[in-house]
């Protein structure tokens, strides 16, 4: 007789609460986990069979930092993150969801930051946004044929924009008057009640603003006094919901902010996040305050985890057209200028090169990147005998600085020249803390964004490759359980959302791998279509791991193979509100 819709068969279960895996059928009907059993289960009692004997079954992954905001409304399958088993993304970070604002400002808010180009996210949002509110977002969002769970935070940048315009917003001269803090909470109070997840902030300065009206400004978010950012914290506190924030890197001691909110003393303490640990390069000590600051603040009866990225980070570059160049006055000055004959002749003017020299030469400052051209290996260039050399060791070659050698050839090649360079994460022993720290969240791959800068789709595969080797190497950096429950219930508790978790009961979010093919290189990456954006992008190809993906019950992947209908079709991810949460503890 058949009973279930599907059995997986002799799989090494994992729960998504760190408890022991085991062998087990799981048995899945009506979108749930209808049986968990560690007996064989008769094949003849499910419509189809997945035989996993070998293989891992684990809750399907919540990828909690990404930037598809644009991406959902005309691609919501959002395979790029599904393919690697994730069933669950957040949306909104960063201050940059694009709800409150209008569609210009949206736009404006979001591509420059983000590195899509503004010429091809205006016109879907032209197309497609027509909403001012978070209801009316929800409301269309329902009618999307989902690829993955949804969750969302309300963006701080798109909440200002939305009731003060971008203009005065992005102006450090004004501050919302008492009838725009109301208009600002009543829009954020709408967005907790109907089950955002919170509110996420900015104060990173070097995030800049695209288009005509307010080009090269700042983000809204930073504008704001932190008295603006407590007020609106407060109702925040008041349902329990979490802060996202990313404090500048140029001021650290400023996180002092985010300790004093996330502390409880006299009030509950706040859920803060911040983007984000890592073993810098160019700021090793940064990491110290990092840890200190979690653990004062968790000591002190805070609620506080940094996001971690369980990998190097890598980052690829357009000759002068990356992000961290904004971090100092020399690139900021270059990126600002949009019309490449003025940025040229920029980039020529021997006065400009002397500040370019002087900045690249301090290394006490905090910093991003390390400022170091002898650590950017070229990877593409017109002139192939370039390639595969860094700019330290060409530049010495031709007896001129290396910021000169690098100017010299951005302004014959301009983005023609592609170069790379590891920015932090790069000793393995540091990074193995970092992933272990309980302060700490595995997150931040940004998928989405930066799309020809960096690929993290995969990030869920590459802390279960480092785990698994860790362990085969007889030095284990957590138990595969927990390295599961970091990815799965531990975000989904920690958030309050129904997510992470398969047990008996539970929505039927979950993943079928083969734990021997993490054996691959996780970190190379490649091109491929950005659907319905006419781009190319880089992304992580990793065959023969993820076998098959169920989100709600229904296959998403099978195979490995990304399933035709997914995107297309109702019925598989959905937007789940805050509140209870379904993932457990280990």
């Amino acid at each position: 007789m058949v009973t279930y819709d599907l059995l997986i068969q002799r799989g090494r279960y994992f729960d998504g609460t760190g408890a022991p895996s085991f062998i087990a059928d799981i048995a899945i009907s009506d979108g749930r986990i209808a049986r968990v059993s560690t007996s064989p289960l008769p094949p003849t009692s499910a419509r189809r069979v997945i035989q996993a004997r070998g293989l891992w079954v684990t809750p399907g992954f919540i990828d909690t930092h990404t930037h598809y905001d644009a991406e959902l409304l005309v691609s919501p399958g959002l395979s790029e993150s599904v393919r690697h088993g994730v069933t669950t993304v957040l949306v909104g970070s960063c201050s940059l969801s694009m709800i409150c604002s209008d569609t210009e400002d949206a736009s404006d808010l979001f591509t420059r930051v983000e590195t899509v180009p503004r010429e091809k996210v205006l016109p879907i949002l032209r197309r497609h946004k027509h909403w001012r509110t978070p209801g009316q977002w929800l409301a269309h969002i329902d009618i999307l044929p989902l690829g993955p769970n949804l969750i969302s935070f309300l963006g701080h940048s798109d909440l200002r924009a939305g009731v003060m315009g971008l203009e005065r917003a992005s102006d450090h001269r004004v501050r919302p008057t008492e009838a725009e803090m109301q208009a600002m909470e009543t829009q954020l109070e709408e967005a907790l009640q109907l089950g955002f997840l919170g509110l996420s902030t900015m104060r990173l300065k070097w995030d800049k603003i695209d288009g005509e009206r307010a080009w090269s400004r700042s983000l809204p978010s930073t504008y704001a006094r932190w008295s603006e950012i407590a007020r609106l914290n407060k109702l925040v506190r008041r349902y329990g919901r979490v802060h996202q924030g990313a404090p500048d890197a140029a001021t650290p001691l400023r996180i002092v902010d985010y300790v004093r909110e996330s502390i409880g003393w006299w009030r509950p303490p706040l859920k803060t996040t911040l983007i984000s640990q890592m073993d810098l390069k160019g700021s090793r000590y940064l990491t110290n305050l990092t840890k200190l600051t979690s653990r004062f603040t968790n000591l002190m009866n805070g609620n506080f985890r940094w996001q971690v990225l369980p990998t190097p980070f890598t980052v690829y570059a357009d000759g002068i057209d990356v992000v961290f160049f904004e971090e100092f006055g020399a690139g900021e000055m270059a990126l600002d200028l949009k019309d490449q004959l003025a940025r040229n002749a920029l980039l020529k003017d021997e006065a400009y090169r002397r500040d370019f020299r002087k900045f690249y030469g301090e290394k006490l400052s905090p910093r991003v990147w390390q400022r170091d051209l002898g650590d950017a290996i070229i990877i593409d260039c017109p002139d192939p005998s370039l390639s595969g050399r860094n700019f330290e060791e060409i530049a010495n070659e031709r007896g001129v600085h290396v910021v000169d050698l690098f100017l010299d050839l951005v302004v014959e090649y301009g983005t023609k020249l592609r170069w790379y360079t590891t920015v932090a994460n790069h000793r393995p022993r540091v990074l193995n803390r970092l992933v272990s720290d309980p302060h700490t969240l595995i997150s931040f791959s940004d998928a989405g964004a930066h799309i020809r800068n960096m690929a993290f789709y995969n990030l869920p595969l590459r802390l279960l490759k480092l785990v698994k080797e860790s362990i085969d190497n007889g030095a284990p950096v957590m138990s595969l359980e927990r390295a599961v429950w970091r990815l799965t219930g531990e975000q989904a508790q920690w958030l309050g959302v129904d997510a992470g978790s398969i047990k008996e009961g539970d929505r039927a979010d979950l993943v079928v791998l083969d734990p021997q093919a993490l054996e691959q290189d996780l970190e190379a990456v490649c091109w491929d279509e950005m659907e319905n954006f006419d781009l190319q992008r880089l992304v992580n190809r990793n065959p023969g791991i993820v076998r098959q993906v169920l989100i709600n019950g229904r296959l998403a992947v099978d195979k490995g193979q990304i399933q035709p209908e997914l995107g297309l079709s109702p019925g598989f991810g959905r937007f789940i509100p805050a509140g209870q949460p379904q993932g457990g503890q280990a």
